[in-house]
């Protein structure tokens, strides 16, 4: 299928470990004239995309898209999504609290998208504190859990399709929950002082039943789509945004094992959805950056600054929580230069929190002094799919001495300047603010 030339794609492709704005850019450009949909390619109830109404009005996107304050922008999840449905009511039900009431009926969900049911969520838990000091972080709702399943045993994997079939649901459910629980009754996890909730959720024979009459609006308001359908929309006159979820530096490939996510952040990812819709159409590819690198949780983030986290205030992402601590770190070069090596090709960048910079006293990380490689500019790339290359890389970087350049940065424009030269790509937005109205065009960049 050839998409109508007044159709026009574009994604939003984090750079770095998350939270760096993909929310508010997604509500950007779903307010330009003709935007249609949001596609949803990767991830799943992990993501928190937050958007920030000039009314005062606040939402953090998980699963619905976050153009979603739009009216008539629709949000498809596509068949690499993982749905978490109930997720996904709670979620609609706080939507309609700020005024979006009829996100449901804007909502297409691939029928072949997996499902995270609550035998995954405790799963994950009870994995997650197996491995003690040794954690690699995670969100605690079951996506890394879902997928993990999903290929251990492909035929064995929950579809949203499924859900129209509830005895062939409960059949599935009821065979995860008897392997998970044979597994983990002698689990170190056991130990853990809140693992007794998530044990006991494996051992409840009425739970499936339970959840799949709690999932039952879901399906009927939101039910299980078609590729064609898809296909139809994704072709129609207008724009058509693909918001990434997490960073590429979190991707499952080439994040920095095993503090990483199960899931893919790639220019091809999206691609890959086009090609399944069987629709042949160029894609506007954007990079996503804040002025500034944040993490959540384990994982190294070599230009850290305790002094950072005090004077960077973050309403929307707390230290509680599975996640783990926020924290922030100055610009990296490095980081960078490997998050545009292995993302694909893009056709430029759009920058938040840019209002952060003037006198905050953040640096340029132009390079790593290591104690096994020396001074380093660059990360070196490994083959596809060699986690054991990514762990080395994990290594190399929780022991990297950030080298920084002297002086400290000025202004946005001297921010700018800095990042187009080393990316080689226009910045054609950036934001001042946590709206829409603060985000400026590339002539309007101070």
């Amino acid at each position: 299928m050839t998409a109508d030339a007044a159709t026009h794609y574009v994604s939003l492709l984090g750079l770095g470990f998350g939270d760096c704005g993909k929310g508010l850019f997604t509500d950007h450009l779903s307010g330009a004239p003709g935007a249609h949909t949001v596609v949803r390619f990767n991830g799943g109830a992990q993501a928190g995309h937050n958007v920030v109404l000039a009314d005062g009005r606040h939402h953090t996107f998980s699963q619905f898209g976050a153009g979603s304050f739009n009216a008539g922008v629709g949000t498809v999840l596509a068949s690499a999504v993982v749905v978490h449905p109930t997720a996904l009511r709670i979620e609609e039900a706080a939507l309609r609290r700020v005024g979006v009431e009829d996100a449901f009926t804007r909502l297409s969900i691939d029928a072949r998208c997996r499902v995270t049911t609550p035998f995954h969520q405790a799963a994950g838990r009870l994995r997650e504190w197996a491995r003690g000091e040794g954690a690699h972080g995670s969100c605690g709702v079951g996506v890394g859990e879902t997928v993990r399943q999903a290929l251990a045993s492909p035929d064995e994997a929950l579809l949203y399709g499924d859900l129209r079939n509830p005895a062939r649901t409960i059949e599935k459910i009821e065979a995860l929950r008897s392997a998970l629980l044979r597994e983990f009754e002698a689990s170190p996890a056991l130990h853990h002082a809140d693992a007794a909730q998530e044990i006991a959720m494996l051992r409840d024979g009425t739970l499936a039943r339970r959840w799949l009459e709690a999932a039952a609006p879901c399906v009927t308001q939101s039910p299980p789509t078609g590729i064609d359908r898809i296909a139809e929309r994704l072709a129609r006159p207008g724009a058509v945004i693909f918001e990434g979820a997490q960073g590429v530096l979190l991707d499952e490939w080439h994040g920095f094992h095993p503090h990483t996510t199960w899931s893919t952040i790639s220019t091809a990812a999206v691609e890959a959805v086009l090609h399944d819709a069987g629709i042949d159409a160029p894609v506007q590819h954007l990079g996503v950056l804040r002025s500034y690198l944040t993490r959540h949780g384990p994982g190294p983030l070599p230009t850290h600054d305790r002094m950072l986290d005090a004077r960077l205030a973050e309403p929307h992402n707390a230290d509680e929580g599975w996640q783990g601590v926020f924290r922030r770190g100055h610009p990296d070069g490095v980081l960078l230069r490997y998050a545009l090596d292995v993302v694909g090709t893009l056709d430029g960048l759009v920058v938040s929190h840019l209002d952060a910079i003037e006198g905050t006293g953040l640096r340029w990380c132009s390079g790593y002094r290591t104690a096994d490689a020396g001074r380093l500019a660059s990360l070196p790339l490994g083959s596809m799919h060699d986690l054991d290359h990514q762990h080395e890389l994990t290594r190399l970087l929780q022991g990297a001495e950030p080298i920084y350049e002297p002086h400290l940065i000025a202004t946005p424009h001297a921010w700018v300047e800095h990042a187009e030269a080393l990316s080689g790509l226009p910045v054609r937005f950036g934001s001042f603010g946590p709206t829409r109205e603060s985000v400026r065009g590339r002539k309007h960049l101070p």
